[in-house]
């Protein structure tokens, strides 16, 4: 019997081991055989690696039809149908290098070249960097960069704008495929609506750069590149929902036009209904939105082989946040407290290539925002125009790569303020000359100055000089200096100023801010024989402001003074970022900055609010191959920062402690053309009322109908009133949205 059975049980072996199969081959690139490749097949557990002749076997394949895959660090990845019937097969791959290990970047310079060529350092992320931690919004997705920190300047209706290295959002200049038409109103309220999933990569330059783009670049730029259509896959849809009942979406597809046109068509939509108040004030933790974007963009070739590029945006959100019980009977009544803001808002962007032999482009765009909405009772109606036009010729001779620019600005500004008697209309014209010299195969000089006419402050002249020296081809080291300025328009860009309170004082014109700057920086990648890629990307900076306009919350805590500092302000630091691959299945992006911010007037230094000392971010991803399965964990560190307190009775905290937003998330990309993600957003639960006794000052009395003050406006503490507050809800350094869960899915077809 034991015979019988052991003589059944070889023959099922026998049979099993002729019903499956090897497939086996070699990897190279460029005729050279590639270590430490993965090699996997789709949808199964069965995978190897290449050894160090870059041979691989994958063994025990039953019969059938498979996807096998090549996969290795800074290489694209290789895919191949088979079909195993009746004998072994022999697979070879030849990888070519992915253009990441060699980024293109054009904010810099305002030309396509090499991150490794161009004097001026541009930090580079990609659409997929932003997977790793999925946003309903282009404001929230930068909370993972490294020196980029995205400020939540209202508890209520939880506007913000975005800090580059300490410095406040109006120092920043967004762009949208290189043109200026975030700012203003929308600095506030136009990052929301971009689809994520329309996003090429986002550019970014530390320090000023308004030699080439002009006011509010003066600590640095964001530059959102969407995709061509060309780039863009035929139809992509992503969607989804979190445990706290947000909803986001995004559609786009792509079509031709004609022979030689294309069109991208993208949509982004996002609800958020769910009042929830987790801090028992009565106010809701999270603005209530519903949202709606439209994007288009056409690519026409023209005969000449110049092209036309046209994108346009329609972009409508109502927000509220507020009471418990406010609805929009209440809206701009004085018995339930709500912040309720519509904002309408159009673009057009556009880029023609002129049909003629010199490289001259035409670069347009114009951007119409209507904004209506009250604070309490405060009624804030404002309309923002902005037009702008500029030809750029680009023209190499010998050694010299130069640049000329001439260009216009419109900006047609009005709102129902006091401070706005009539609207403010301005166009500044400008131009430009930039010249990068070619002095050896391993160093450049660049020299670039731009003039600028404001009739309200008269000629403004930006120069700045960039040197850079390529130690190797894997080596750059540059310093940067330059100039900038900045046109300061008060309520756009001070949200404190409408809501709460404190009463708004301008103790004088303000004159535009001016600032010096100076930028070390130092860039190395490296490559090691078993595959692993490393880039190293530290800076050191200086900036220096003359006629800094900083809101003065301490000299009287009823109030928001306003005027030029009768002193000078500086902001110093050091960042690094450290981007790793260590083998195809493990990534990890690791950055941190340390700063100084400060103010001296009459010869006593202050830190300014909500800067902090230090921050961290970290993005690290791991793949599984055989279970098709990518984790990412991501987050971010920051330091205390001085808050707004509303006196010295005032018992909220002082400083912040220092706190971190972290997330896992979990993707499953095994079938084709799906991707399935979930993960928990806030794994620390962190929210800023922790081990305060409150975050809105007097959320029970948002009116101050029962506020006592003296003759001189002070406010007098009282039995009801012991702290001497007024209503008061810009106390805020994080989110108020706590822990929660999200799930997802991405479809799409090439």
């Amino acid at each position: 019997m034991r015979c019988f059975f052991g003589l059944l049980f070889f023959n099922v072996f026998i049979l099993y081991s002729q019903n499956t199969f090897t497939v086996e081959g070699s990897v190279t690139s460029n005729g050279q055989s590639l270590p430490y490749v993965n090699i996997y097949m789709a949808n199964t557990t069965l995978g190897s690696a290449t050894n160090e002749d870059g041979k691989y076997a994958i063994n025990n394949i039953s019969p059938g039809n498979y996807t096998i895959y090549a996969s290795f660090t800074g290489y694209k990845t290789v895919k191949k149908n088979i079909e195993i019937s009746n004998k072994n097969l022999i697979i070879n791959f030849n990888l070519e290098e992915t253009e990441s290990l060699n980024e293109v970047v054009i904010t810099g310079t305002m030309k396509a070249v090499s991150r490794l060529e161009t004097p001026i350092p541009v930090e580079v992320y990609s659409g997929t960097f932003f997977k790793k931690n999925p946003t309903p919004n282009i404001f929230e997705a930068l909370q993972n960069v490294n020196g980029v920190r995205p400020q939540i300047n209202c508890n209520v209706c939880n506007t913000g704008d975005i800090h580059i290295n300490g410095l406040e959002g109006p120092y920043t200049l967004v762009l949208i495929d290189g043109m200026p038409i975030v700012s203003g109103l929308s600095t506030v309220y136009g990052l929301s609506g971009i689809p994520n999933s329309l996003i090429e990569q986002v550019e970014i330059v530390k320090g000023p750069a308004s030699s080439l783009y002009g006011s509010e670049a003066v600590g640095g730029l964001i530059n959102i590149i969407t995709k061509l259509p060309e780039n863009a896959p035929l139809f992509f849809t992503d969607g989804f929902t979190s445990s706290w009942g947000e909803l986001n979406l995004d559609v786009g597809l792509k079509a031709k036009i004609g022979q030689n046109g294309s069109l991208l068509l993208g949509t982004n939509y996002f609800n958020y209904n769910n009042p929830i108040d987790n801090n028992h004030d009565n106010f809701t933790d999270v603005t209530l939105q519903e949202r709606i974007s439209l994007f288009q963009k056409w690519e026409f070739k023209q005969k000449k082989g110049n092209k036309l590029s046209l994108a346009g945006r329609f972009f409508y959100e109502d927000r509220w946040g507020g009471e418990l019980q406010w609805n929009k009977s209440f809206r701009g009544g004085d018995s339930v407290y709500g912040e309720s803001i519509y904002t309408t808002r159009y673009e057009v962007i556009g880029n023609y290539e002129l049909p003629i032999k010199e490289k001259v482009r035409f670069q347009f765009s114009y951007s119409d925002h209507n904004q209506n909405s009250v604070y309490g009772t405060t009624l804030y109606l404002a309309k923002q125009r902005i037009g702008f036009g500029q030809f750029i010729w680009d023209k190499t001779l010998n050694r010299h790569d130069l640049l000329f620019g001439m260009g216009a600005r419109y900006n047609f500004y009005n709102d129902n303020t006091t401070a706005t008697q009539t609207a403010d209309v301005i166009t500044i014209p400008s131009v430009f000359v930039q010249d990068e010299i070619k002095l050896s195969e391993q160093q450049k000089l660049l020299l670039g100055m731009r003039y600028d006419y404001d009739n309200r402050h008269g000629s403004i002249l930006t120069p700045r000089i960039a040197y850079s020296y390529k130690l190797t081809d894997d080596d750059i080291l540059r310093v940067n200096a330059g100039t900038g300025f900045r046109v300061v328009n008060l309520f756009t860009e001070e949200h404190a100023a409408l809501t709460g309170a404190r009463d708004v004082i301008i103790t004088e014109t303000l004159r535009p801010e001016t600032s010096y700057n100076i930028n070390f920086n130092y860039l190395k990648k490296m490559y090691l024989e078993n595959g692993m890629l490393f880039t190293f990307d530290a800076s050191a900076w200086y900036t220096y402001f003359n006629n800094a306009i900083i809101p003065d919350y301490d000299t009287n805590p009823n109030q928001i003074i306003y005027n030029n500092l009768d002193g000078f302000s500086t902001t110093k630091g050091f960042s690094f970022n450290f981007d790793s691959m260590f083998n195809s299945n493990f990534k990890a992006l690791i950055g941190g900055t340390f700063q100084e911010v400060s103010k001296t007037e009459n010869n006593i230094k202050t830190r300014p609010i909500l800067t902090e000392k230090f921050s961290g971010t970290w993005a690290l991803s791991y793949t599984n191959y055989k279970t098709n399965i990518v984790v990412d964990y991501s987050g971010n560190i920051y330091g205390p920062m001085r808050l707004p307190l509303l006196g010295a009775l005032d018992p909220r905290q002082e400083y912040s402690p220092t706190w971190s937003i972290q997330n896992i998330q979990f993707t499953y990309n095994g079938l084709h053309n799906f991707e399935f993600y979930a993960g928990i957003k806030n794994l620390l639960n962190w929210t800023p009322n922790k081990g305060n006794p409150f975050i809105i000052a007097r959320a029970h009395d948002p009116f101050d109908k029962n506020v006592a003050f003296d003759s001189n406006g002070q406010v007098i503490p009282t039995n009801e009133n012991p702290y001497a507050l007024t209503f008061d809800p810009s106390y805020v350094f994080a989110p108020n949205q706590g822990r929660r869960l999200f799930f997802g899915l991405r479809y799409k077809i090439d």
